[in-house]
């Protein structure tokens, strides 16, 4: 368990209600609010591809352009947030989200949305995405005592999962009566609370000043030994690169799948009943934050999720498939909460922007390798296997059923397996401690 010194006892006996937790509540607030509204029209746009193309690769290709410039990116936004006031690129960011979702609502109201200014406007929200999210990611240190990273980490996954809790089941009924116009209004509206929440930080938020000479090239590559020269740092980054991959597959097909034998209302009250796990797990975290070894939690919690994932693509019963999105959703915050720790109190905060730019696209190349081939793999390759007649029909076909969506369901065991067995190999491999730069806090 972590011990703190005598320096910081009243900061501990403080909790959530430190001096600087109020800021973060505001901007907290105001990014759960964009959240909701950026849920719901990535809900409400994947169902009207599918709809309209029946091709998991078509579903696929808006979560790769939803996600793929934000992620390549991140490494430029992380030097930003590092080198100019980051409320400044919260703000910017958000704005610019805005606009790509006005463009796409100003096609949707003129009759000419298609696929490829869907995958356009899609792309620019990702790229805004990719400016605001290392700045949003390292103001939590800014605003934050150390002690507070864990709950305020508790915090953020409680937004993440409040997004995945009422956006589809809003989206879903919204869709159900025919106007995707109503989702992108409201997705708008979001953007503005955001935007005004941030506006009420008087104070400036990271960002060096001062310094007209700086080098883009310089300061990435301080970015990167910040990263690669802690060896429990590289550890978890590249434990979760893999991880990403496994979950990525999920992650792009599991509406595919649920749509094959559902429709688009069923879909979002599946998604959002389970998503009320991470809902609880993220208040628990909020509120007790995050207490033992910040690795065991972790690989156990990733082990539990790789089970869930193996076990739902077994049925195609929508209570069991409900039960264990509720488990995967409910260990999500402990992965991403104790591997942020694991990975924050290892990283100076004056380099944390350029550092979580850099972690954030080496953590989820394997996001980009699994939204790029999970699409196509499921139309031309695992769906085929498991159609009457086809080659796994006789085998593994007795065992999880045949027909449209079974090869997709066989694609998440196959990932959930992956999971668990990354998880065991890595058991030994990882920090067992806390190492803060912040003052007062001494390692396990």
């Amino acid at each position: 368990m972590d011990s703190i010194t005598a320096d910081n006892a009243d900061n501990i006996a403080k909790g959530i209600q430190g001096k600087s937790y109020p800021k973060f509540l505001l901007v907290w607030a105001g990014q759960l609010m964009s959240g909701l509204g950026n849920g719901m029209t990535a809900f409400a746009l994947g169902v009207y591809v599918y709809h309209h193309t029946q091709s998991a690769a078509a579903f696929a290709m808006v979560t790769l352009c939803l996600f793929v410039p934000s992620i390549l990116l991140r490494p430029l936004g992380g030097v930003l947030a590092d080198r100019i006031d980051r409320r400044l690129l919260i703000i910017g960011g958000d704005l610019g989200s805005a606009a790509a979702v006005l463009f796409l609502l100003v096609l949707t109201l003129n009759g000419n949305l298609t696929l490829p200014r869907i995958y356009l406007g899609v792309g620019i929200n990702s790229i805004f995405t990719a400016l605001q999210a290392p700045a949003y990611k390292a103001s939590v240190t800014d605003l934050l005592d150390a002690e507070q990273f864990a709950k305020a980490g508790g915090l953020v996954q409680l937004a993440s999962s409040a997004q995945h809790l009422l956006s589809p089941v809003a989206a879903g009924f919204i869709l159900s009566l025919g106007s995707l116009t109503t989702v992108l209004l409201i997705d708008l509206s979001t953007f503005l609370i955001a935007v005004a929440a941030v506006l009420t930080i008087r104070k400036r938020c990271g960002g060096a000043r001062g310094e007209a000479d700086w080098s883009f090239t310089k300061d990435l590559k301080e970015g990167w030994r910040a990263v690669t020269s802690d060896k429990g740092v590289v550890q978890v980054v590249v434990l979760l690169s893999l991880i990403t991959f496994f979950v990525g597959f999920l992650q792009t097909l599991c509406a595919p799948m649920l749509l094959s034998f559902t429709d688009a209302k069923t879909l979002g009250l599946v998604q959002s009943i389970s998503a009320t796990g991470m809902l609880l797990s993220s208040l628990l975290l909020g509120i007790l934050g995050l207490k033992g070894k910040h690795s065991t939690i972790l690989l156990t919690s990733l082990a539990a999720a790789g089970m869930c994932m193996a076990l739902m693509g077994t049925t195609t019963h929508i209570v069991f498939i409900t039960a264990l999105f509720f488990l995967f959703f409910f260990a999500l915050p402990l992965i991403n909460t104790s591997a942020d720790v694991l990975i924050r109190t290892h990283i100076p905060n004056e380099q944390q922007g350029r550092a979580w730019g850099i972690i954030s696209l080496l953590s989820q190349i394997g996001y980009i390798a699994a939204y790029s081939t999970s699409g196509v793999l499921a139309d031309h390759v695992f769906n085929p296997l498991l159609m009457e007649n086809g080659r796994l029909a006789g085998s593994v076909g007795r065992l999880i059923g045949i027909g449209p969506g079974r090869g997709i369901g066989l694609m998440c065991s196959i990932a959930g397996i992956s999971v668990i067995a990354t998880a065991a190999l890595s058991s030994g491999f990882l920090p067992r401690t806390v190492k803060p730069y912040s003052k007062g806090v001494i390692v396990e």
